[in-house]
């Protein structure tokens, strides 16, 4: 599915992430009064009126700033503006022009083909309309008033995105449910956003040796061998103790909520140290979330550990996590294994859609019983009736028995890992629920 898509770009702390919040209805991009908080351009759906488009949140534009992330940043809002059919050019009303502002429009200006609409931002009271009118000057147009924290102007803000509009795409309406959300997450500088410019073989996300660099959760789409992707590269997750700053508080928030939208998660590990208890961690949030997952040793080429170091690894993750993920052992920089892990994602997103007919279930609660008994309790042993799949995604199952007292935590364990050995769902979640059958007369 291609959809249109429109850049937002400005100087630092114009707005700019506010006002895409604002228009697509949520919270999605980290805003702060520190200038410079988003650092990559980050890719959100929006619909308005029946069209849909994709909102571009560049990243500061400050031309003033040497700082080499500051140059990437700008980099990235060029390429942005590359790929966009409108661009949004947000300033700030209340501060006036500055020189970066000026620098912009006339990059804008020289792009004759593409429709630019000025924005006014922080016009948050009345008798503040009239600042916009100062920025007539920089030959865009007439500057919308908008206040982005209020929403005054952002309805007519979208009019005008949709009206700016190419025409519609035949492949705009084309259903996308069989999209598979891939978040990829992991402490700081394991190497996420390495990985995500290896897999779209272009620098999409900046990439600094300094840790926590992005900030976002950004979701970039990807089409492999047909199947639609979208990844979403999310900012390092640190220990609680460490997070004693407003801005990494909201990051890890954002990281959270990128993996409760996401099908897959993959958990990117340094090699060098191994799957530590913080990557465990990690997991075990894309679990409770119900992801897929999957754990990958980045750096493998710089790590000491051998292939006994790696299956030690493999068993301490079976033992530690219920899902019993895969781990793989890949190098973002050296390209090792990346199309593996693509390959492993799309087949956990499969999974975790797969829906198992009921006859096929109860052969195998049959096979299972034979295999190992149910417990008795007081000389009366548990019966399992029936096995019923009832959702998908993540897999669903109503398990039936004559009494839910006597099923034991340690033969519940055993159904389930049978249940992931049979059809596949080592690393998918898997929900069992046991229901007991209204007791007939005599039975207990």
């Amino acid at each position: 599915m291609s959809l249109p898509k429109v850049a937002v770009i400005g100087y630092p702390n114009v707005g700019k992430s506010s006002l895409v919040n604002r228009l697509t209805g949520g919270r999605e991009a980290v805003v702060h009064e520190r200038a410079g908080i988003t650092r990559d351009r980050k890719e959100l759906p929006c619909d308005w009126n029946g069209r849909r488009f994709t909102l571009i949140d560049t990243g500061g534009m400050d031309s003033l700033d040497l700082d080499p992330i500051s140059g990437s940043i700008r980099e990235q809002a060029v390429v942005a503006l590359d790929e966009a059919a409108v661009a949004i050019f947000v300033v700030d009303a209340r501060a006036g022009m500055r020189p970066g502002d000026a620098e912009l429009a006339d990059l804008l200006r020289r792009r004759h083909s593409l429709p630019v609409i000025l924005v006014a931002n922080k016009v948050d009271r009345v008798e503040d309309i009239p600042l916009a009118a100062d920025f007539h000057r920089f030959g865009l147009g007439d500057p919308m008033a908008v206040s982005a924290a209020q929403g005054l102007g952002s309805g007519d803000l979208l009019d005008r995105i949709v009206a700016a509009l190419p025409p519609r795409a035949e492949d705009e309406d084309e259903d996308d449910d069989e999209t598979i959300r891939l978040a990829i997450i992991g402490r700081p500088n394991v190497g996420k956003s390495t990985l995500v410019n290896r897999i779209l073989g272009a620098d999409r996300v900046i990439v600094s040796d300094v840790a926590g660099t992005t900030r976002d959760a950004i979701d970039l789409p990807l089409e492999v061998d047909g199947r639609q992707l979208v990844l979403i590269d999310t900012a390092g997750l640190r220990r609680q103790a460490k997070v004693d700053d407003s801005v990494e508080y909201y990051t890890a928030l954002r990281t959270q909520r990128a993996v409760e939208r996401a099908d897959v998660a993959l958990v990117l590990c340094d090699a060098r140290d191994g799957v530590t208890a913080q990557d465990l961690r990690i997991a075990e949030l894309a679990m409770q979330e119900n992801c897929a997952t999957l754990l990958a040793l980045n750096k493998w080429d710089l790590s000491p550990m051998n292939e006994d170091d790696l299956d030690h690894e493999r068993a301490k993750v079976g033992r530690k996590l219920r899902q019993r993920p895969k781990i793989l052992t890949i190098s973002a920089l050296g390209g090792r294994n990346v199309q593996r892990v693509l390959a492993d994602a799309i087949l956990l997103g499969d999974r975790r859609r797969q829906r198992v007919p009921t006859p096929e279930l109860n052969r195998f609660l049959a096979e299972a019983v034979d295999a190992r008994q149910p417990p008795a309790k007081q000389g009366h042993r548990l019966k399992l009736l029936y096995l019923a799949q009832t959702e998908t995604r993540p897999p669903y199952f109503v398990l039936q028995v004559n009494n839910k007292g006597k099923l034991t935590r340690d033969y519940a364990y055993y159904l389930e890992n049978r249940l992931r050995a049979r059809f596949g769902f080592d690393g998918v979640p898997v929900i069992l629920d046991v229901r007991e059958r209204k007791q007939r007369r005599g039975e207990r």
